[in-house]
């Protein structure tokens, strides 16, 4: 995709941002004071194939995820998920001021560092890695403090000597760190807290294993009975619990994941709209583009359009 530039590696972030080698291929702590970036950066829209987590001051640029600003007025925290897209602009309240200094903190953990892990699936869960969320998480100075002490910790360990314990203290540090982020976002965002029942955790889970597979074209779509019978529970039961835990019915979050999982693809790749359509499980490309242009009111050709 035209202007799209994407970093399959932790140390391809290195590179354009004018930083040292890491010190390990798949898990980075930046000081962010020491960023470069190019000097031509805004416009561009970047895509990185790991988790990204920010703890950032004075930040010069506006960043866009997805569709929407990411809001830094009085947030410190990021957090972005691989084959996500932002996109960089001007950020007017930071570049009139040339005395403020961008400070702060990148964490970068590639998914290859989670795999076979605990945490490779439950990461996904942790909603405020999604496009939904566009404010940054507020912190108090303490608080500040704790989650820069866990980053340094996660920084010591693996600049350490590397042993088979390594990847284990790093891991449970930083699921400690999600820990407490989802703790301070519950308090940011209390007013639409999105419950973190079990059944919802499960059905989550199942239906993005489910768009994570390969073989969707001879699978075709879930059904609602397909999504009870996994979790031993009558259609009506699952949809009643769903529909007073998210608003949505079992329907309706088979067709939000469904068009998160498109969004991916129409932003990141190069497909066609019926290669995704018949990749997500559609006879028929027709179907695809009705249930889209519904659900986002535009077009798939429209949204893809967007990001150019």
């Amino acid at each position: 995709m035209a202007n799209l530039n994407r970093f399959s590696k932790i140390s391809d972030y290195h590179n354009f941002a004018n930083l040292p080698a890491p010190a390990h291929p798949l898990v980075s702590l930046v000081d962010y004071s020491k960023v470069r970036y190019p000097e031509d950066i805004k416009g561009w829209k970047l895509v990185q194939d790991y988790y990204s987590i920010g703890l950032k001051r004075n930040v010069p640029y506006k960043f866009f995820y997805g569709q929407q600003s990411y809001d830094f007025d009085e947030g410190l925290m990021t957090f972005i998920s691989p084959n996500q897209v932002m996109s960089i602009g001007s950020n007017p309240n930071v570049g009139a001021d040339t005395a403020l200094k961008p400070t702060g903190w990148l964490l970068f953990i590639h998914p290859d560092f989670l795999w076979n892990t605990p945490l490779a699936k439950t990461i996904k869960s942790y909603e405020f890695f999604s496009y939904s969320i566009h404010e940054a998480l507020f912190l108090s100075e303490k608080e500040e403090l704790l989650m820069v002490d866990i980053l340094k910790n996660i920084e010591r360990e693996y600049q350490g000597n590397i042993d088979k314990f390594s990847q284990k203290i790093i891991l449970s540090q930083l699921e400690l760190l999600l820990n407490y982020a989802e703790r301070f976002y519950e308090r940011q965002f209390i007013t639409r807290k999105k419950s973190n029942h079990q059944l919802l955790e499960r059905v989550e889970v199942l239906l993005s294993d489910y768009f994570n597979r390969d073989n969707l074209m001879g699978l075709g779509l879930p059904t609602v009975e397909q999504v009870a019978n996994e979790l031993n529970l009558s259609s009506n039961y699952l949809s009643s619990m769903l529909k007073s835990l998210t608003g949505m019915n079992t329907q309706q979050l088979i067709h939000h994941k469904l068009i998160d999982k498109a969004k991916e693809q129409l932003s990141v790749t190069q497909l066609s709209i019926s290669e995704i359509a018949y990749n997500l499980g559609f006879e028929h490309p027709t179907s695809f583009n009705k249930l889209f242009k519904n659900k986002t009111e535009m077009s798939p050709l429209e949204f893809r359009k967007s990001f150019n």
